[in-house]
């Protein structure tokens, strides 16, 4: 990958130290690394990136950040962002971070000062992974960078282990070592003399009672989509991700226009039924006109994939999506595509992820008075002599039990982790040094930070942070860096981001209706096929190769083995999943078994052992 590394406060005679620190961001592509060092601070970038020293002053940036600014952008044209960057230092960390737009991450290091400042962008597309040592402040875009500063813990936090096997990654702004955190979408950092204080400088800010016509708001909508997809191609070969979906079906169509040729396009399929898509990626293909490329995913890649995705990972992740999107990208890359643009963020920007239109049904039972429920309703339906025998019964204990659960403890409750128990997965010496509670709490403090006022925009304010920065970009980031290519998603710009909450709560969820103003504004532009077909997306069918796959199985047996001996998950479970849950069910069970084999994957990487 690329991105940003460095220090302030600690008074390195290693001249080498911030070389060491930036080799693994370059580790995949092999990028040039610009560095600049002082007496108590470095900074180093890898990549296109811009760095800026003048006077004690040190500003490194990354990515494809963008001045709000009109005339400051201008500036920028002739003199770089950073350098325009130091000459606003006047107006103090928050309102300067305001003043960038796009996807970046930055670090201001002031020596005569003893201050730094350190953020990233809106939507979190580029971490920052930050540690206080003393009164030293060490930060690097990966933790792979930032632990081979001398000053920082390598320690293995019990509660990111936790949390990783709860939602599959780690959720940010926790990692999986210690007294190491993340910087959380929109948020900045503020060091002075070693003390550290975070804040926000954006947040989404939801225009609930917009009263534009449907027919202007088309036309914008439009508008939007072809400008971002043309920012986000510009300057260099690009190639989209093609999975049949509303989202890069979109952006593939977009390209065409924008770029006036046939777009090149990328899909992956698997041999496995209820699994492949591939016709669908085919009919938006032949509707738009792309020059179209597939490929079909095999057990052998998935076991030759595993090492390596779990190398690129910082962090464990178990999003067993990152494989295909790894086999597309470097797809793409051997075709010499050397940016790949994405359809995330769609589902949470307009109202696209089936559980909405759930969680809205389940409001319903809120509105009925309470009174009435407790006294009435439910002692009927649950003390209804052999009710557990009536279907309408039990669908009807079913729905009033999880329509009782608060938001958004509501959204957990198929949690894989909480249908086994934490205290049947993992060890007691695990569990004495991790919150079981910590998840859910984390949740809680996500959805009640949104002001929104709608059922609606407080899951997508939720999403944009859980499913969004901290699952879905990282996936197609890391598989990207790994197939040495870039990645950009137009549904993420600004511009499109504050469009999108504009809308009201009506026109992304219709009483059930997914994605309403979004659907009935591509109605014309997208297949019908592809505007009401079902969600699906690469997902990879792990449990079910699993079962017929010889060195799928013994990469797994390996794997969860080995885990044993680490004394975190209790070699019973291990055994019960293996034997008897993966036989009664092998694509749900065998999600648990990907999770377990990709942490010990991790670990491998990490250790060697």
């Amino acid at each position: 990958m690329s991105g940003i590394c460095g220090w302030i406060g600690h008074g390195a005679q290693d001249r080498d130290l911030i070389g060491r620190m930036a080799a693994p961001l370059a580790r995949f592509d092999d990028s040039a690394v610009h560095q600049a060092e002082g007496s108590r601070s470095a900074a180093a970038v890898a990549g296109a990136g811009d760095v800026h020293r003048q006077d004690g002053l040190l500003i490194a940036l990354w990515g494809h950040p963008v001045l709000r600014d009109p005339a400051l952008a201008q500036q920028a044209g002739t003199r770089g962002t950073a350098a325009v960057l130091a000459a606003q230092r006047h107006l103090g960390a928050e309102k300067l971070c305001g003043l960038l737009g796009g996807a970046f991450a930055l670090c201001i290091l002031d020596e005569r000062a003893g201050e730094a400042i350190l953020a990233i962008d809106r939507l979190g597309v580029h971490p920052l992974t930050w540690q206080l040592a003393g009164e030293a402040l060490l930060f690097a875009s990966s933790a792979d960078a930032l632990i081979r500063h001398p000053l920082a813990r390598r320690d293995i936090d019990p509660q990111g282990i936790y949390n990783y096997v709860y939602f599959h990654m780690v959720p940010a702004p926790g990692t999986v070592y210690k007294d190491q955190q993340r910087l959380l979408p929109g948020h900045f950092l503020h060091y002075r003399q070693g003390r550290v204080e975070t804040r926000p400088y954006w947040q989404m800010a939801f225009q609930e009672d917009g009263r534009r016509s449907f027919d202007d708001l088309k036309e914008e909508f439009l508008a939007q989509l072809k400008n971002g997809v043309r920012e986000a191609s510009a300057g260099a070969k690009v190639g989209a991700f093609l999975s049949g979906g509303t989202d890069s079906s979109t952006i593939a169509g977009m390209l065409c226009d924008v770029g006036g040729a046939p777009a090149e396009t990328y899909s992956i399929g698997f041999a496995a039924q209820g699994y492949d898509e591939m016709e669908y990626a085919r009919i938006a293909s032949r509707h738009f006109g792309t020059h179209h490329h597939e490929y079909y995913v095999t057990p052998d890649d998935v076991v030759a994939a595993i090492p390596e995705v779990a190398a690129v990972c910082d962090q464990p992740f178990g999003n067993a999506s990152a494989v295909p999107a790894f086999y597309c990208a470097r797809m793409a890359r051997k075709d010499g595509v050397t940016r790949m643009l994405g359809g995330d963020g769609g589902d949470e920007l307009f109202g696209g992820n089936e559980r909405y239109a759930k969680q809205h049904v389940f409001a319903r039972y809120e509105q009925v008075p309470s009174l009435f429920r407790k006294a009435l309703l439910e002692p009927a339906i649950f003390n209804f002599p052999g009710g557990d025998r009536v279907t309408l019964l039990r669908k009807a204990r079913s729905y009033i039990e999880q329509a009782s659960v608060a938001m958004p403890a509501r959204l957990e409750t198929y949690n894989l982790l909480g249908r086994y128990g934490a205290r049947q997965v993992f060890t007691e010496d695990f569990l004495a040094g991790a919150d079981t509670n910590q998840p859910l709490a984390g949740l809680a403090q996500t959805y009640g930070a949104s002001e929104a006022k709608s059922l609606i925009n407080r899951m997508l304010a939720l999403d944009l942070k859980i499913t969004l920065a901290d699952n879905d970009l990282p996936k197609v980031m890391k598989a990207c860096e790994l197939a040495g290519v870039e990645v950009a998603f137009p549904f993420l710009n600004d511009a499109m981001v504050a469009f999108s909450a504009g809308l009201t709560p009506q026109q992304k969820l219709n009483g059930t209706q997914l994605r309403w103003f979004f659907k009935e504004a591509l109605k014309g532009f997208l297949p019908p096929e592809i505007i009401t077909k079902q969600k699906h997306g690469f997902g990879l069918p792990f449990g079910v190769w699993l079962q017929e796959h010889k060195a799928l199985q013994d990469l797994a047996s390996d794997s969860l083995t080995d885990l044993k001996k680490r004394g975190i998950v209790r070699g019973d479970f291990i055994d019960q999943l293996t034997g008897t849950h993966l036989r009664e069910h092998a694509g749900y069970h065998g999600t648990m078994v990907w999770v377990l084999m990709m942490l010990e994957q991790w670990f491998r990487q990490r250790t060697g052992a």
